[in-house]
């Protein structure tokens, strides 16, 4: 189960240990994916032992050290794609902390080349991302976050869930850190929009996965307009 403390626990990580997944470990992680993938027609795929992706200059220069084991996020071209490749890439980042594991967003600092060699990339799919995954040699630490009222817009008080949810935002990863996205509250509506940048649809993604996860959604329902 996904708690805030899951959220508050997971932080970046591009440094691992030279240890390997144990099978029981790539099995959850593979189900996982599965039911991802099943849930919004993705392609994510696992990649385990697998050292040439993370081998070259991109991710020297990204400060990746001994990065064996990643999930390769896949989808085709479509609407909204990006939303959904933040979304459950962020379920799966959070799946995989519960696990004991440590991840990394990269979006530039390994090879296509290399990651194309293990995967299967059908028609009219691209790779959006990947999440480095492994036992990190530190737990990673705290970035400096925007407050609640820069990311937040809304036409009364703050009902406590949403100060809860918002609190979740808080810590979501995004490019850079920049935080690009903006979340508006009317009664028991909830609008989120990204604030623009090459990667802020994915940054959205993963900004209401963790809204919806500690806010519940019982108490809001979401405006796509």
């Amino acid at each position: 189960m996904i708690t805030f403390e899951t959220i508050l626990n997971r932080h970046s990580v591009r440094a691992y240990l030279d240890k390997g997944l144990s099978l029981e470990t790539i099995q959850a992680l593979e189900e996982k994916i599965e039911a991802c993938n099943k849930a919004a027609k993705l392609h994510f795929q696992l990649v385990t032992n697998e050292k040439t992706a993370f081998n070259g200059i991109l991710a020297r220069y990204g400060k990746f050290s001994n990065v064996s084991n990643y999930i390769v996020l896949v989808g085709k071209k479509r609407n909204l794609i990006k939303q959904d490749i933040g979304y459950y890439g962020e379920e799966l980042a959070l799946f995989a902390q519960s696990l004991g594991l440590n991840t990394c967003w990269v979006a530039m600092s390994y090879s296509s080349h290399c990651v194309k060699k293990y995967i299967t990339l059908e028609e009219d799919e691209a790779i959006y991302s990947v999440l480095a995954l492994g036992y990190g040699k530190t737990q990673g630490s705290t970035r400096k976050s925007k407050t609640i009222e820069d990311l937040s817009v809304v036409d009364s008080e703050m009902p406590s869930w949403f100060i809860e949810g918002m609190k979740a935002v808080q810590l979501a990863p995004s490019a850079l850190n920049k935080q690009p996205v903006r979340f508006y509250l009317k009664g028991r509506e909830v609008k989120a929009e990204a604030l623009g940048g090459g990667y802020s649809q994915i940054d959205l993604g993963i900004a209401k996965y963790h809204f919806e996860i500690i806010a519940s959604k019982e108490n809001f329902v979401w405006n796509e307009e």
